[in-house]
């Protein structure tokens, strides 16, 4: 990346920002930065308890990687110790922690995936029990003052439990403090987070007052719809794009994002450059170009984030033989007939076997509504339909299945 001016730099640094505490404090340290050659430590905190990355994930993970392509390093913090406890961040109970094994197993999975993202050279990865397992009860006590009650229950989930008296664990309190003391450990001077880390990220500002430290300047990315245009991204909710999905996913759950979210994705998950976007958000608003098409773009820039170009490409051009064209895959998967016979079983028996369905109820219900395609031509609405040898079962958009001659 050729050298940027500092106000480029900031135009990058903010793009996609839901609010930065504060910029004039970024700009200074930028400013310093450029001055000394020193580069900015900034902080990423993982609490390692869902480690399959997906593209909301990726949102603070690609900010991070904007301030690496700047000369910045960024120091991943696995919050071995404090996964033990279990972030209380918009929980309505208290939350079970995770055995030392389930975090190391979960962070372990973690370590290998940032790396799709981040730049290993510029990238330090630490666990906080390295510090804070080691803390004497003295030293526990010496942290927690530094704190009040009624500053701790600020934090909407507490006070909330705490209104309709819900439990509310001792341990719990410590969490933000032991985040923060993180910020104070590594000397951070920018921590990236989630808008459900405010209370804890500017925990970590308040403590590095207290240690006479400089303060960080806290950055806070939005959280990013899923594929349904409505929920927050997640696996649970069956609405998310992970990384580590095949480049055909990738572009499929890409293009069935809803067209209002199209300039979002842009800004969120990919390094689109803020003034392409801006083109592309006013040719939406009046009309210059096909949603589709930008749509388009944006699945390609993604398959290629992770998978290379050349896989972006490719997915591309099947997307557009398979449904513009209305051609078949290349690459569809084969099964054999049962026991040899050139006449297989009826096509219930098929949608089943391939895990299209999951019961016979789910089954009669995808042909009865006409889901179901043979040979990239014909409906069928017949469960007693017989497949041969050759034929190509379609089931809803994606789904692709050949029998065997």
């Amino acid at each position: 990346m050729k050298k940027l001016t500092i106000d480029e730099q900031m135009r990058l640094l903010l793009k996609g920002l839901e609010e930065v505490i504060s910029e004039g404090e970024l700009r200074a340290k930028l400013e310093k930065s450029e001055t000394t050659g020193e580069p900015l430590i900034v902080k990423l905190g993982l609490d390692p308890t869902a480690p399959d990355i997906h593209l909301g994930h990726s949102v603070v993970l690609r900010k991070a990687k904007q301030f690496q392509d700047l000369g910045h390093k960024v120091i991943i913090i696995i919050g071995d110790f404090t996964g033990m406890i279990g972030d209380p961040s918009g929980k309505s109970k208290t939350r079970k922690p995770l055995t030392r094994d389930e975090v190391l197993i979960n962070a372990e999975t973690y370590r290998r995936q940032l790396f799709k993202i981040l730049d290993p050279d510029f990238t330090e990865v630490r666990f906080n029990s390295e510090w804070l397992e080691c803390m004497s009860f003295k030293e526990v006590i010496e942290l927690m003052a530094k704190q009040t009650v009624a500053r701790i229950l600020e934090r909407d989930d507490f006070k909330n439990r705490f209104n309709n008296n819900q439990s509310i664990g001792l341990h719990e309190f410590t969490y933000p403090l032991m985040q923060g003391l993180d910020s104070v450990i590594i000397n951070a001077d920018v921590e990236l987070g989630g808008t459900d880390q405010t209370f804890n990220i500017l925990m970590g500002r308040t403590l590095q007052k207290e240690y006479n430290k400089e303060k960080q300047v806290a950055m806070f990315v939005p959280i990013l719809e899923g594929t349904d245009g409505k929920e927050k991204m997640s696996k649970s909710l069956g609405n998310y794009i992970g990384v580590n999905e095949n480049p055909k996913e990738i572009f499929g759950k890409v293009m069935s994002v809803p067209d209002e979210l199209i300039i979002r994705y842009f800004e969120l998950v990919t390094d689109v450059h803020p003034d392409e976007i801006d083109v592309f958000k006013k040719q939406l608003e009046e009309g210059t170009v096909n949603p589709r098409d930008l749509k388009l773009n944006l699945a390609e820039i993604v398959v290629s984030l992770y998978h290379g170009s050349n896989a972006g490409k490719r997915a591309r051009e099947e997307f557009i033989s398979i449904f513009s064209n209305k051609s078949l895959p290349k690459d569809i998967e084969e099964i054999q007939c049962p026991d040899g016979d050139c006449i297989c079983n009826k096509l219930i028996q098929i949608i089943l076997k391939m895990s299209f369905a999951n019961t016979n109820r789910e089954a009669r219900r995808l042909i009865s509504q006409g889901a179901i395609k043979i040979n990239g031509e014909k409906f069928i609405e017949d469960e007693c339909f017989e497949l041969k040898a050759g034929d190509v079962i379609q089931v809803g958009k994606k789904r692709f299945v050949k029998i065997k001659n």
